[in-house]
């Protein structure tokens, strides 16, 4: 599988970690989860259950107020309730 836009594949033979990681930066603040194909069932479902929780998270970040070009404290709270909670 290969990498996307704000979603990287992460495959290590030496490592612990297998799956992918959803980071997207936007107006000065940056939003990092990882969806582990152990925890999800295997790579394309650990991808389909990132790639949800990437859309949401954009319609949640493009579609809110900033202030002085910044995200505003609840939009960031509320995005991070979503990583959270993200499954």
């Amino acid at each position: 599988m290969k990498s996307k836009k704000n979603l990287t594949r992460f495959t290590y033979e030496s490592a612990a970690f297998e799956g992918w990681r959803l980071c997207i930066s936007r107006a000065g603040t940056t939003f990092t989860r990882y969806f582990p194909d152990k925890k999800f069932g295997g790579g394309k479902k650990s991808l389909a259950a990132a790639e949800k929780t990437l859309a949401d998270l954009k319609v949640i970040i493009e579609g809110a107020k900033r202030v002085d070009n910044k995200l505003t404290p609840a939009t960031i709270k509320k995005a991070e309730k979503l990583l959270a909670e993200a499954v």
